[in-house]
């Protein structure tokens, strides 16, 4: 008896995909936070409303196809023209699953809108985000502090981004804690995310900005009050500081970008990086990038 073999070519495509599937890191589907659970769950309810169909059609396929194949037997209709429970199972289910799928699209989006503030008895930390070529700026207006490609929190407690960019649009992501949302010159977006365990979550830009793209990550780390009052401490101990003289050198293009931070940073810095593209800038800023 002859064993049939896998052809040499699609066997080794068939490995190497799954093995670069190894590789693969499934952060949407393993959230660490209450926004990134709720949109998991969307994304779960949402598949498992199209495969009702998708599932059924593919079975039927393969059936019509062994049903019918020449030689098969099958009853022969050349004048069938029409089957009320076809056109009910091919019209009626699929616009049960479109209505489904449009009212949860309408709640969802509103529930999960990246400007509506989350509910919480605690006080939302205020991070002001700006990317440049090819790092992420953090500003704590609070806290009078700032740093280079990482940012810190508590857990359990709301977060508040405020994001713009001084180069070209990037993508403010976090794939542990929830949505992706675009930082764009000249125009501030926001988002609310929420950390409910501790750890270190990594965070990226999701849209091609040039050569350094790839390299343009940071931390975002989940951690109690204490530390992150501790972390808070450590920065003010820099001997770096932001200011109108040393903004431009902070924002000059730089390639993996280290972690960096700076003690004090320059009141209403945010507002006025966007106010630049808006023609709006004063004096102050005639050092700043243009």
């Amino acid at each position: 008896m002859r064993t049939k073999r896998l052809p040499p070519l699609p066997g080794a495509l068939a490995l190497a995909a799954l093995t670069m599937l190894t590789g693969c890191k499934y952060s949407i589907l393993d959230p660490k936070g209450a926004v990134g659970m709720a949109q998991k769950s969307l994304i779960l309810t949402s598949t498992y409303a199209m495969l009702v169909i998708v599932i059924p059609v593919i079975i039927l396929t393969l059936w019509f196809a062994w049903r019918y194949r020449e030689g098969a037997g099958a009853r022969y209709e050349p004048d069938w023209a029409h089957s009320s429970i076809i056109e009910i199972f091919c019209w009626g289910i699929p616009c049960a699953i479109i209505l489904f799928l449009g009212v949860l699209t309408w709640t969802s989006t509103h529930e999960l809108d990246p400007y509506r503030p989350l509910v919480s008895s605690k006080k939302p930390i205020n991070i002001e985000v700006v990317a440049l070529d090819w790092k992420w700026l953090f500003i704590y207006p609070d806290q009078g502090i700032a740093t280079i490609n990482e940012i810190a929190f508590p857990v359990n407690t709301p977060v508040t981004f405020h994001i713009t960019s001084d180069a070209v649009m990037n993508s403010f992501f976090i794939p542990e804690l929830g949505s992706q949302i675009y930082a764009m010159a000249g125009m501030k977006t926001q988002l609310h995310l929420i950390a409910n365990q501790q750890g270190t979550f990594p965070g990226l830009s999701s849209f091609y900005s040039g050569r350094g793209f790839s390299d343009m990550h940071f931390n975002a780390i989940s951690t109690t009050d204490a530390k992150f009052a501790d972390w808070v401490a450590n920065a003010k101990k820099s001997p770096a500081v932001i200011d109108a003289a040393d903004y431009s050198k902070v924002a000059a293009p730089e390639e993996k970008a280290p972690v960096r931070y700076f003690s004090t940073v320059e009141p209403n810095l945010f507002n006025e990086i966007i106010a630049k593209y808006l023609g709006k800038a004063e004096s102050f800023h005639s050092g700043m990038k243009e």
